[in-house]
């Protein structure tokens, strides 16, 4: 194992294991050595984050443990955002994320959040209980890419059709790429809406969010659209 890829392991092994010292201080280490900033967030600190969320998942982890374990990601991430290369007239792709109106359940989007800003995007966080409305003015405002939706209540997901059909009657649906998750959505209720996107966990949205957006690190286009068309409605 080369000494870049050591780094980038015990980064990884530093957040799951909620060690915020010890996370800085191999950041520290990445910019000193001359490492690339990016990688290490992707392979080291966003790594480290998705291995948390999924004992979360699986009920290992609980809420005390992933703040902890995001703690130490973000000051990780206070070392390495400002060292990452950028394209010089490049700007970082700007996400719209909020919980739709009615829930107040940020747990899920946070996550996300985290593993957005992680994989480079700039994110909009509207927080929780935001009125349709409020995603697609923002959005606009914004001049976002994508516009992230969450919901842990059924019966809160009709606010996330409310926000495409306001897109549509606004004449912006083809300018924003929608995407949305949650407990209780399903790829079938992505399909239904007409979302362009659906991600089941926080592991699964920076890559769907690059693919949408045809960037580097994403899947092949269309793969979102090829994940609804697996479920029927």
């Amino acid at each position: 194992m080369s000494r870049e890829t050591e780094l980038y392991a015990q980064l990884s092994d530093a957040v799951f294991n909620m060690e915020d010292d010890r996370a800085e201080g191999l950041s520290r280490e990445v910019v000193n050595e001359g490492y690339d900033a990016y990688l290490a967030i992707d392979q080291g600190l966003a790594r480290g984050m998705e291995r948390a969320g999924k004992l979360f998942e699986d009920g290992e982890y609980f809420v005390p443990e992933l703040v902890l374990c995001s703690d130490a990601m973000y000051r990780g991430l206070d070392v390495l955002k400002p060292h990452i290369k950028t394209d010089g007239a490049a700007q970082k792709p700007k996400i719209v994320i909020g919980v739709i109106e009615g829930d107040t359940h940020d747990i899920g989007k946070n996550l996300v959040k985290i593993m957005q800003e992680a994989g480079g995007f700039e994110i909009i966080d509207l927080g929780r209980d935001v009125p349709p409305v409020k995603f697609v003015e923002t959005a606009e405002r914004e001049n976002a890419g994508i516009i992230c939706i969450s919901t842990l209540m059924t019966t809160t997901m009709d606010g996330m059709e409310a926000v495409i059909r306001l897109l549509e009657k606004r004449g912006l649906r083809e300018r924003f790429k929608v995407v949305v998750g949650g407990g209780p959505v399903s790829a079938a209720y992505a399909r239904k809406i007409g979302a362009d996107g659906y991600a089941a966990n926080a592991a699964e949205a920076v890559p769907l969010t690059k693919g949408l957006l045809g960037l580097a690190g994403g899947p092949v286009p269309g793969a979102a659209e090829a994940v609804k068309e697996e479920v029927p409605v």
